[in-house]
This record gives structure tokens, sequence and C-alpha cells, in this order.
């Protein structure tokens, strides 16, 4: 693999995982929990999300094949979740997506999945590992340096933006993001059915 070819595969999947777009939800992901447990918390989701999409790009093929999973049904699914999350966002209840959670903390759904390692995430990781299923070391070094990347603008400028916000913004903003966030599970749905009736 050239560098240009690195720094390709590099600058897609880090547009896929979309870490400028993910900044609103994780703010208000992580508004309830302790100001000394937010960078743990992120650290958590952020290695759970590496680890899934290094294990997908080493066993995805595996598993989708032992499974006969069609790739569009992680399209429909993901989009469903988010679409649930996304109207916690805007209808908030006492019955929060995290309340299942130790302390109400979010657990993997939905940082690390589906926002982080979400659908498009994996089979865009899933179709390195297929174009060139000899160079699977190269690959994950793609993967880990997309990944660093996120984590260093979701680490940086999520608590800049919710000091800047204040509370009465943040609560604006996720609102506002719910909406994108539905509209953006609908897309994934659709896309997923408009491919599988294609097929």
């Amino acid at each position: 693999m050239d560098l240009k070819t690195f720094v390709s595969a590099v600058f897609m999947l880090t547009l896929v995982m979309d870490p400028l777009g993910n900044i609103p939800m994780f703010i208000s992901a992580l508004k309830e929990v302790p100001a000394e447990r937010k960078r743990a918390v992120l650290a958590r989701e952020l290695f759970i999300a590496l680890g899934i999409m290094v294990f997908f790009l080493l066993f995805g093929k595996y598993i989708v094949s032992f499974l006969a999973i069609d790739p569009t049904a992680m399209s429909v699914a993901g989009g469903i979740v988010l679409f649930l999350i996304a109207l916690q966002m805007i209808f908030p209840t006492q019955h929060s997506p995290f309340g299942g959670s130790p302390d109400g903390e979010p657990f993997i759904v939905p940082l690390a999945i589906p926002l982080l390692a979400g659908p498009a995430t994996l089979t865009t990781v899933l179709l390195f590992s297929l174009q060139q299923p000899g160079k699977l070391g190269l690959w994950v070094v793609v993967v880990a340096t997309a990944w660093l990347v996120n984590s260093a603008i979701l680490g940086g400028l999520a608590d800049s933006l919710s000091r800047l916000l204040g509370r009465r913004g943040l609560l604006a903003m996720e609102k506002l993001m719910g909406m994108i966030l539905i509209t953006i599970s609908v897309q994934m749905v659709m896309t997923g059915l408009k491919n599988f009736f294609a097929g």
C-alpha cells in the first residue's frame, strides 16, 4: 500500500465516522455524567469502538458469511437504533436510553455503537479487508489512525463546545441534533431497503 492509498483510506474512514457531527451527540450523552468521570467514559467508549472496528476488520467477512447477513441489514438495524435514540433526544422521558447503564452512563450504545462503529463504518472496514486481504496489518494501521483523529477531535472539542454553549445552548443543540439524527436514521433505513430490493 502506497502513501497516497493510505492517506486516502484514513481520510475516507474519518469522514464516515464523522467526528464533528458526533460532537453534539457525545455532549448530550455525557451531560449527566459527573465531570470527573467524563474523560474515563469517553476513553472507554472510544476504545470499545476501536476494538469493534479491528475485530470486524479481521473477522467481519467470516461472521457475515457464516450468519448469511446481508450488509444492507446492518444499515437498516443501525438506522432503527439511531431513530429510537434520536426520539429520546427530542422527547426526553424519565426512561433514558442510558438508564440501564451503571450510574446512568452510556455504555456501548449509542456512543461506541452506532455513532463511532456504526453500520457505515463497519461496512467500510469490511470493504478494506476484502480489497486487499493479504494486507490486514496495514488496514489495522489505517483503522487505528482514523480512530486517533476521531479521538483527538472528540476529546479536544467536546468540552470546549460544552462550556461555550452552556446548558440552554446544549439543550437546543440536543433537540436540533435529534432532528438531524432522525433524518440520518431514516436515510440509513431507506438506503438499506433500496439496496435490498435492488439486489
